[in-house]
């Protein structure tokens, strides 16, 4: 909060400016742009990162056998080190030799410039930031899922309901919690989504640039100034705030409601 009302560099002195820390961040053209692939991001994520995951974790619930080993595949990528995962996605998207285009190749598909592609560059960050984590969300949801009764999905067979309506006025009713932390907590995470998009497109990236990027841009590569890069996470901290607060509270006045 101090530091987004000085301009510092942590080698001269710091000095008060006041609000004009601020002033420049909003007069930065990629300022906006920022914050709009922010949020197309977060969207784009949600799509998959909270739906597949909840799907994911109801498969495997249902199934009989191996059911700890898919448990432990699911899990796997999350226990690696972010670098590692986009390192590989990186190999995974190369335009030249990459395991992708070397698919499509092999098939006679056209081949895709993935993160290069300003058609595809956002969704190439989404699907990498989906499999590096999904893992801790399918483990919270079956941990959820084996909390209901099994007499509720007997009764509902006895009812004649198919696997659709099971899951519609069982599953659904009964994981309403752990779904709106899980919503909530997915937001605030992918609204500082920073080294997908820093070690695949760069920094200069407008198709990808995000705000926790723009912040790293503003104390170390183009701006070197401190002050604005805190200003900046000022700002996100209230947007976030402010989400994750009325959020809480829609969520606790529907749960009053039910």
């Amino acid at each position: 909060m101090i530091l987004s009302f000085q301009q510092v560099n942590f080698v001269s002195d710091p000095e008060w400016v006041g609000f004009a820390n601020f002033s420049a961040i909003f007069h930065d053209p990629l300022f906006w742009t920022a914050w709009w692939n922010t949020v197309t991001f977060t969207g784009i994520a949600l799509a998959f990162g909270y739906v597949v995951p909840f799907f994911l974790a109801v498969v495997v619930n249902e199934m009989r056998h191996f059911k700890g080993y898919f448990r432990v595949a699911v899990y796997l990528p999350v226990m690696l080190p972010p670098l590692v995962v986009v390192l590989l996605w990186q190999y995974f998207y190369d335009p030249g030799n990459g395991l992708f285009n070397t698919v499509l190749r092999g098939l006679h598909l056209p081949e895709s410039q993935w993160t290069q592609s300003p058609r595809m560059a956002m969704l190439s960050l989404v699907l990498v930031s989906t499999w590096a984590n999904m893992g801790t969300a399918t483990i919270m949801y079956l941990a959820a899922l084996q909390n209901i009764p099994g007499e509720l999905y007997e009764a509902a067979e006895m009812e004649g309901a198919n696997v659709w309506q099971r899951l519609w006025h069982v599953t659904i009713p009964h994981m309403r919690f752990i779904l709106a932390v899980l919503l909530m907590l997915q937001i605030v995470a992918t609204m500082q989504v920073f080294i997908e998009p820093f070690q695949l497109t760069g920094t200069t990236n407008p198709d990808t640039i995000t705000v926790m990027v723009l912040i790293y841009r503003y104390a170390f590569t183009v701006n070197h100034d401190f002050g604005m890069a805190a200003a900046m996470s000022v700002l996100l901290f209230l947007v976030l705030g402010a989400f994750s607060v009325a959020y809480i509270r829609l969520v606790s006045r529907e749960g009053m409601r039910a």
